[in-house]
């Protein structure tokens, strides 16, 4: 299974790491989870979308690293103004102007180390001729977040609670600023969402649980009170809660979706959370119609 997809660039030196990392971080890109150890450390910077692409053909004329933004000349000034607080107008010389494309956008080129070479870059007609969705974004700086995980069924649900720690984690969120709730099983998840959601100190609940099919009517029962009570749990506080409680016939099944050859539904309805707290805060910002 896919999980992500990473670019390693050696810096040299400490000097041009926290250069090209300052850089970074002044034009927006979202701190992940990097590493110190004896030998090297990395800092990692994540965007809501990432692609591996391969050309058969006329090749843009770019940086080897394509930054797609909403707002290309807000994106400019502030690559302008970091490389003049940190080199003077002459620094200025490694931002290229804003040009229009043969591919219907609208691209500058920007170098803030030597061999640091980004492209930044936004289609002209984003939307092209449809109307504008307001969506939300895969950033969890700054959220909080708990989740609520049922030890029953622990071979599937544990993997659940790794999936979504990951998404969190590798979406900005802090360590410190994730709570994890464990309960007995399915049953008691509702509960559990519902108490943390009127306390109002998360932004969002990610709920994690699998249900396997037996031979009586007891899994169908369980099933819709536990989707039920989230359902309401969220409808009635206004928290966010993401839905990653399994309902599978096998054990093979539910492996399969934590993990083994489904995705990970626990990383799926921790990215979903992610969305939906980034959701809300914009349309709160924007106001009644």
């Amino acid at each position: 299974m896919i999980k992500g997809i990473s670019f390693l660039r050696q810096a040299g030196n400490t000097a041009v790491y926290d250069q090209v990392s300052s850089f970074l971080s002044a034009l927006g890109f979202a701190s992940g989870k990097g590493w110190n150890e004896a030998d090297s450390k990395g800092a990692a910077f994540l965007a809501p979308l990432g692609n591996f692409e391969i050309v058969d053909g006329k090749f843009p004329s770019t940086a080897e690293v394509l930054v797609e933004v909403t707002e290309l000349d807000a994106v400019h000034q502030a690559a302008e103004s970091w490389l003049k607080a940190q080199g003077g107008e002459q620094a200025v010389g490694a931002l290229s102007p804003v040009t229009d494309t043969d591919w219907k956008s609208r691209i500058f080129t920007v170098e803030p180390e030597k061999g640091f070479a980004f492209s930044f870059w936004a289609w002209t007609d984003p939307v092209k001729g449809k109307p504008v969705a307001i969506e939300g974004d895969l950033s969890a700086a700054g959220m909080t977040f708990a989740i609520v995980v049922a030890r029953w069924n622990a071979v599937i649900t544990d993997r659940l609670l790794d999936g979504a720690l990951d998404a969190l984690l590798r979406s900005g969120a802090r360590r410190e600023d994730i709570d994890v709730v464990r309960v007995p099983g399915a049953w008691e998840i509702p509960a559990a969402a519902r108490t943390i959601a009127e306390q109002k100190k998360a932004d969002a609940i990610v709920t994690l649980g699998c249900l396997l099919r037996g031979e009586t009517a007891h899994y169908e029962a369980i099933y819709n009170e536990v989707s039920r009570g989230i359902g309401q749990s969220q409808q009635e506080t206004g928290v966010p809660h993401s839905f990653g409680v399994l309902t599978c016939e096998t054990l093979e099944q539910a492996l399969n979706r934590a993990g083994i050859k489904a995705g990970n539904k626990g990383f799926e309805a921790a990215a979903a959370a992610i969305e939906m707290v980034s959701l809300k805060k914009k349309l709160v910002a924007r106001g009644p119609a």
